[in-house]
């Protein structure tokens, strides 16, 4: 036990920089993840401020109840999957394009130049999308719309129109993330043997069978996981750009679980529903992983456990 403790201790004291690095990111998954995990209990209770979360009376599945058997339930379910669904649909493959586009690019001042200017939306607030969004979509001033009326067509108020929204936000969304999300790709495609390639234009391969035979296959375990990852995601569409994005005239198409949540649970005060709802989309999503990666583990050798 003394020399187990010891070689632990040895090894503290080596890598104590590399844990003094990741000691930010473990607390803030055990106050924001962990800690209140245990605020659960509150979905399966009378939740009372004054009573405080013990004294609160037991309800079972009461709120799971009030909430699948209610009106907001298949809109909401709905909402969400959709663009959860388009989101990866349209805005998972983008950075994987993203990547192998920059892959082929030789001149490394252009390179680095696209690279940068992709990456900066990742850094802007939710907030500033949604004003530029609003801004460029303005029906008087917006440049879309100015370049809309200049070729004859009518102006289109995209803010308060339903069909619309889950275009607007999926496209402000890959704007925003497909920059970022390459830098795991083009990592990826670093890893490839450059004999590979080598041996490729010997056989006279052109760029684009190195692309279909090399390339692509050697950031398929990244594409999986990260794949896995999102289908997980599907249901936890992120509140802050919807909530301002959306409009009470475009909430046929806006309203999701998130904002349904804070809207029963801040606005309304009925914590409990709030929580419960929060916890069957854990749920869901859970199982979305389990499944997907079930089936990946059956149709490949890529999986995430």
């Amino acid at each position: 036990m003394p020399s187990s403790r010891n070689t632990l201790a040895r090894r503290i004291a080596r890598d104590k920089y590399l844990l003094l690095l990741v000691l930010p990111c473990v607390l803030y998954y055990i106050v924001f993840k962990y800690v209140p995990i245990f605020g659960i209990v509150i979905a399966f209770k009378n939740y009372s401020l004054f009573k405080g979360v013990w004294a609160s009376d037991w309800v079972g599945l009461r709120y799971f109840k009030m909430f699948i058997e209610g009106p907001d339930f298949w809109p909401i379910i709905r909402n969400t999957f959709l663009l959860g669904l388009y989101r990866l649909v349209f805005g998972f493959p983008a950075p994987i394009i993203l990547a192998l586009l920059l892959n082929e690019v030789r001149q490394a001042f252009f390179k680095r130049f696209v690279q940068t200017v992709s990456y900066l939306p990742h850094f802007i607030s939710n907030v500033v999308v949604a004003g530029i969004a609003v801004m460029f979509l303005s029906p008087t001033t917006g440049l879309v719309n100015q370049i809309i009326g200049a070729l004859g067509f009518d102006r289109i108020t995209f803010m308060v129109e339903p069909s619309w929204f889950r275009t607007i936000y999926i496209s402000t969304d890959i704007w925003q993330h497909i920059g970022w999300g390459t830098i795991i790709y083009l990592a990826a495609l670093t890893a490839i043997d450059p004999v590979l390639y080598e041996a490729a234009r010997i056989d006279g391969a052109s760029r684009w069978r190195q692309l279909i035979h090399i390339t692509l296959p050697g950031i398929v375990p990244a594409i999986m996981i990260i794949l896995l990852l999102d289908i997980g995601k599907i249901l936890e569409v992120g509140f802050e750009k919807v909530y301002l994005l959306a409009t009470p005239v475009t909430y046929s198409t806006a309203d999701i679980i998130s904002t349904y949540v804070y809207r029963v649970g801040l606005s309304h005060g009925n914590y409990s529903l709030a929580t419960a709802v929060d916890l069957f989309t854990g749920i869901i999503s859970f199982l979305f992983v389990i499944t997907a990666n079930t089936i990946s583990k059956k149709l490949s050798e890529h999986s995430i456990w």
